[in-house]
């Protein structure tokens, strides 16, 4: 506070008083100060495939140290391509559709930003992955939730029409889904492209989780429904596939005119995504299809272990389809709130997680889930379980 002309001034935008700090980011400080396990940020703690460290060594051993091209260097766009293409059917190039980001967060941020104008309205399902409405908060649009709905957290599509009928400018659409671990169907999405198509609604995908999928599934890309390629920015990186979650490589594929006003926007938010680590993404993004087949095994076998361990141990959970998320219902342990439990089990069991009220908007709902994250080794997973038998069982 500062006096100005004899009255008090806040010297801090209203706009930051409308969201709150990363809830998710909050648990993992905690689990640091009581020596916690922590379950609640998605990063692993295992090694980074051997091939993106040698490359991110060489790079730097190379000097690959300035500034790269703003958004992203060509080798790297072009291979983001070329992957979109393969995987999810997206025809893009890296010259005219794909921008390289820091990290998937940017390229939410700075799509928003370049993409909604002050008081354009912007659908975002709830429960929601938390950097949705500070993003859309700080371009100052303004949120409608819609939500999902049942065991199984799937749309209503009268719900969907409603809040489609009243022309908001984007839609917000996480598949797999953090934190449900729901994988939208192309029956789902097309409802989706539908719905968009119809109402001149831009669609914004994050499909980070893209190749963590289970039990045969398959991801799909909302730009590959209908008439979508023009009217969806599709939001990705290498984070969470490469298990690279602290090297900010994320990127942002779009028609061109959309992809235009992101980079300018980019451009004056970060400069460029780190250069050494740039090159050594080409490394991932280089993988053959067996990396991917042995990753889906990897995460398939961490999901059932903690799926059986924490039904064994009292929690109903929502068994995921795709990501690396468990939402799980403590009503059988736990008299009290989400955050009392994830309170409690940061403090006395040794086990952080992040209370799941903070994926929703809508007051009352989630009160009674906490979301695991399962990127971790064998070994972490076990204890986790251990420490949390000697506080519930």
């Amino acid at each position: 506070m500062k006096r100005s002309n004899g009255k008090t001034r806040d010297l801090v935008a209203r706009r930051v008083g409308l969201f709150t700090e990363s809830v998710i980011r909050e648990m993992t400080r905690l689990a640091s100060v009581h020596g916690a396990i922590n379950m609640a940020q998605g990063f692993p703690d295992f090694p980074t495939p051997s091939a993106l460290k040698a490359a991110a060594s060489r790079a730097v051993r190379l000097d690959y140290n300035q500034y790269e091209i703003t958004w992203g260097s060509r080798e790297l766009r072009d291979a983001i391509a070329e992957k979109e293409g393969r995987f999810n059917g997206i025809k893009a190039t890296g010259e005219d559709n794909v921008t390289v980001t820091c990290g998937a967060t940017e390229a939410m941020v700075a799509t928003m930003l370049a993409l909604t104008d002050s008081n354009d309205e912007v659908i975002v399902p709830e429960p929601f992955y938390e950097c949705y409405i500070p993003s859309a908060i700080i371009s100052g649009a303004r949120v409608r939730h819609v939500q999902l709905r049942g065991p199984g957290f799937q749309f209503d599509e009268e719900e969907l029409k409603r809040a489609f009928s009243r022309k908001p400018k984007a839609i917000v659409i996480n598949t797999p889904n953090n934190p449900t671990g729901r994988v939208f169907s192309r029956s789902e999405l097309k409802l989706l492209a539908d719905l968009c198509a119809d109402n001149g609604v831009l669609a914004i995908t994050d499909e980070i989780y893209e190749q963590i999928v289970y039990d045969g599934g398959r991801h799909a890309s909302l730009a590959t429904i209908g008439d979508m390629a023009d009217s969806t920015v599709t939001i990705s990186g290498a984070s969470k596939t490469y298990s690279v979650t602290g090297w900010r490589i994320g990127y942002t594929v779009a028609e061109k005119k959309l992809t235009d006003a992101i980079r300018k926007v980019h451009d004056f938010l970060t400069v460029c995504a780190p250069s050494p680590l740039q090159k050594a993404a080409l490394a991932g993004y280089s993988m053959d299809d067996s990396y991917y087949a042995r990753l889906t095994k990897s995460y398939t076998r961490k999901r059932d272990y903690l799926m059986k361990s924490l039904e064994g141990l009292g929690f109903d959970c929502l068994k995921p389809q795709g990501a690396y998320y468990i939402l799980a219902d403590f009503s059988g342990v736990w008299k009290g709130d989400d955050v009392s439990f994830a309170d409690h089990l940061v403090k006395k069991g040794g086990v952080a997680t992040v209370p799941a009220s903070s994926f929703f908007a809508t007051s009352g709902l989630g009160r009674k889930k906490v979301r695991f994250a399962f990127p971790k080794q064998d070994r972490t997973l076990k204890e986790a379980v251990e420490r949390m038998r000697k506080k519930i069982a």
